[in-house]
């Protein structure tokens, strides 16, 4: 498979790519021991458009189709996965929902705001009882004359404690429920009933920020309907996809970042009088890391592609999703093995990877449930 990228998207791979390199990296350090992006690094991606690049251009974004978009996020998986993840869950699941489901009046009202980066979106699915089985929904909403009241708690949402809006899902009709009775809303953070909780502590992503959002009679207005009502669960389902594949492209930038920085520590470190990289098991561990690097990046661009053909790609978003994850953590641990002692000591940029790798496997459907979803989809046509 051949990707082509025009000269305009080029330009913009390389301007980010320097972005990246010069700007983004020399601060992330300090995002790991402070726990905070800095400001001026957000301003940046601002100018950027980087909060715009999923928005079409007639409500301020730059309008990337897939392909394009997943060349952006491989180059910002090279620097700080925390800094990543704040962009990349505004542009990914924060505003796939609006681009791709809401009425022009929703779309008007909150997207170019959120393509200048001055509204930041979430996207409010999972419940304490309610992962893996998103269907298992308690979070409800009942409608009230032209409004709806919602209850219930979402928890372990990224950028929850900073969003301005959130696109939350309720069950709204308990009787039928995956099956027409899950609706989706669009949420501003001050609406009646909203509070946001304490910052959660995690192993890793620092600077980004994840929380629970609680909803006690919160008040809704009938416009803020994403799609039509009881098809939440499907549009769940849609936006999800699409945000698996800009997952598997961020994983795919973070490898090609582990994989120099293991070669470059490998021609550097001298034992035996001579540099470990003339060694032939830190040979098979380049070679190994760069193999598997490259399938996933091919992985990743072919459902990216198909999307851009507008085809149907739950299956091939979940295979992405799934080897590019794994791929990640499995050449995370072999940078700290060729790193020796120093991949584990905090100051090597090899050990924040290993730490932020992990969450991969788990969030946007745990490897287990991507499994399922592409033998489930094999066994349709077969």
């Amino acid at each position: 498979m051949t990707i082509t990228l025009n000269k305009e998207m080029l330009q913009m791979k390389n301007m980010i790519r320097n972005f990246v390199e010069k700007e983004v990296e020399p601060y992330a350090q300090q995002i790991e021991e402070e726990d905070v992006i800095p400001q001026h690094l957000v301003e940046k991606s601002k100018e950027l458009g980087l909060f715009g690049i999923s928005i079409p251009e007639q409500y301020g974004g730059i309008g990337l189709n897939a392909v394009e978009k997943a060349t952006v996020l491989e180059q910002l998986g090279r620097t700080h996965n925390g800094f990543v993840s704040l962009i990349s869950a505004h542009t990914g699941i924060g505003s796939t929902g609006l681009v791709k489901l809401a009425s022009e009046h929703l779309k008007n009202k909150y997207l170019p705001e959120m393509a200048a980066g001055n509204k930041i979106a979430a996207f409010a699915l999972s419940e304490p009882g309610a992962g893996s089985d998103a269907t298992n929904l308690t979070t409800s909403a009942v409608k009230k004359g032209d409004y709806w009241v919602m209850n219930g708690t979402k928890h372990f949402i990224t950028n929850g404690p900073i969003a301005d809006v959130y696109t939350v899902f309720a069950l709204t009709d308990k009787e039928k429920g995956a099956k027409g009775g899950i609706t989706a809303f669009l949420i501003e953070r001050d609406f009646p009933g909203l509070t946001v909780g304490k910052k959660d502590k995690k192993m890793g992503l620092r600077g980004s920020y994840t929380s629970q959002v609680i909803f006690e009679d919160c008040i809704i207005p009938e416009e803020n309907v994403i799609g039509e009502v009881g098809m939440g669960y499907m549009s769940a389902l849609k936006i999800l996809g699409e945000g698996r594949v800009g997952l598997a492209a961020r994983a795919v930038g973070s490898c090609g970042k582990l994989i120099e920085l293991s070669a470059k520590y490998a021609k550097e470190r001298i034992q035996f009088g001579k540099p470990i990289a003339d060694n032939q098991a830190i040979q098979w561990m380049l070679a190994d890391m760069a193999t598997e690097t490259e399938a996933a990046r091919a992985l990743t661009m072919m459902a990216a592609q198909k999307i851009d053909e507008g085809k149907k790609v739950i299956k091939e978003a979940s295979m992405a999703k799934l080897f590019a994850s794994d791929v990640f953590n499995r050449v995370a641990d072999k940078a700290v093995q060729i790193h020796g002692g120093m991949g584990y000591m905090a100051e090597y940029p090899v050990e924040r990877f290993y730490r932020d790798a992990r969450i991969t496997k788990i969030y946007e459907g745990t490897n287990e449930i991507q499994r399922l979803i592409i033998a489930r989809n094999i066994l349709e046509v077969c």
